[in-house]
């Protein structure tokens, strides 16, 4: 079996453990979708597995020689494959349907993935996926933390977050400089937005911009009313808030410009 050159560019790092590539793929709950799209499958430790799932699988793999191993040493039906960049894919155009995403995230681009999948948080119940445990700490931590930000909040607006284990540079070829972490998302239940999501989505990222100062001297770009500049909340840090005092910090703002 010929083997792959990881390339640096593309932030490869090919996970060789087959037990934690077992364990990521029984992560997934296979629960009121059958569609699963697996970002960046590379050598294939973690499509073996999903290929002994009852799902409909689709790849998406942007490096040729990835897809050529997958098609001539793994057998991996062309059809399935997605020689593309997932950043620049229209997934309702993937599946029109409810699909979960699973991957090793190139770490390069794994913020990206999580922002895309968001645009796409009505389609996607469920996304599993290997991230740096640093940035994974940052999806699933909660407020009062240094690591709470703009990814915590808008993550979590819309999905459940679970921490699932921690994952050594050992099982990696090449070993990469970092420990790495896989997290699970799940949609939450409450799927009704009620409020400005687009301003929503402003008011969390200016906030975090400035992170260290209040709310009122962050938010100044808004125009706020002097009535509404009084209001405690306003007081208070970003890391403070939880997702529900941000929704009400939209609602408030959208109130009152």
């Amino acid at each position: 079996m010929r083997k792959i050159k990881p390339k640096k560019y593309l932030g490869q790092h090919f996970l060789k453990d087959e037990n934690i590539a077992r364990k990521i793929v029984e992560s997934l709950s296979i629960s009121n979708y059958s569609n699963v799209l697996e970002i960046g499958p590379g050598t294939g430790v973690l499509t073996k597995y999903l290929i002994e799932k009852k799902i409909n699988l689709k790849l998406v793999e942007i490096d040729s020689d990835s897809v050529n191993f997958l098609k001539s040493n793994l057998q991996i039906d062309p059809l399935i494959i997605l020689e593309n960049d997932f950043l620049k894919l229209q997934l309702d155009d993937v599946f029109t349907d409810k699909f979960a995403i699973i991957g090793n995230f190139p770490y390069n681009i794994s913020t990206q993935i999580i922002f895309k999948a968001l645009e796409y948080k009505n389609l996607i119940p469920e996304l599993i996926g290997m991230f740096q445990k640093e940035v994974a700490e940052r999806i699933c931590e909660k407020k009062g933390s240094k690591k709470y930000g703009i990814l915590s909040v808008l993550t979590q607006a819309y999905y459940d977050t679970e921490y699932l284990f921690s994952v050594p540079p050992s099982v990696f070829t090449p070993p990469p400089k970092v420990v790495s972490a896989v997290i699970k998302l799940v949609r939450k239940k409450q799927t009704e937005i009620n409020y400005n999501e687009k301003l929503f989505f402003k008011v969390v990222k200016q906030s975090f911009q400035q992170r260290r100062k209040t709310l009122r001297n962050s938010l100044k770009t808004f125009n706020l009313t002097d009535s509404l500049r009084e209001d405690t909340i306003f007081d208070l840090r970003p890391e403070q808030l939880s997702v529900k005092d941000f929704i009400h910090l939209t609602d408030l703002i959208d109130k009152n410009i």
